[in-house]
């Protein structure tokens, strides 16, 4: 199985550990079977290269959409990719099938503690935060993965990011 990692994170070297831990352990897996990208390096115009990120998309057996939650959201060039590549005739409509049977997987992580996502007093879990990836794979004919998810992420010492990106390679190669 071929795994395409996307990460989109604006400043991924100079503000995030937690990403970039994640980062340095998809990097630390076979090439042939990982694909990484930082996509805010590649397009930091915004500028997509939409027949290129479409190709690598086929080009693989699942797609991980790696990024920080920012106020229960992703960062811009997320939503510009989905809008983009995501394309009626190649991701969906009458003969839009590229998708289909893939897998899509998000990771994620969040600075704050996982009991931030409960459904009490007006909250929402982070299923329910993440739902519209599981409704973009749902419409494209993808397969929903179980999202990966780091909650408290600022506060990781250095041995909790080790453990993490173990797991993390741990879901990039499952089955």
């Amino acid at each position: 199985m071929k795994t395409l990692v996307l990460v989109f994170h604006p400043n991924l070297a100079g503000q995030s550990r937690a990403n970039a831990a994640l980062v340095r352990a998809a990097r630390e897996l076979p090439a042939d079977t990982v694909t990484v990208r930082d996509e805010y390096a590649l397009y930091p115009d915004g500028a997509i290269d939409v027949a290129i990120e479409q190709r690598l998309v086929e080009d693989h057996d699942r797609i991980v959409l790696q990024f920080p939650l920012y106020w229960y959201s992703s960062p811009a060039l997320l939503k510009e990719w989905e809008d983009k590549v995501l394309a009626f005739g190649w991701a969906y409509g009458p003969d839009g099938e590229a998708l289909r049977g893939k897998q899509i997987m998000v990771a994620t992580t969040a600075g704050g503690p996982e009991t931030e996502y409960q459904p009490v007093d007006e909250g929402a879990t982070i299923d329910e935060v993440l739902s519209p990836y599981r409704m973009m794979a749902r419409y494209t004919h993808a397969v929903w993965r179980k999202p990966f998810v780091v909650f408290e992420s600022m506060e990781l010492d250095d041995a909790a990011l080790a453990d993490v990106g173990r797991r993390y390679q741990d879901a990039l190669i499952a089955e």
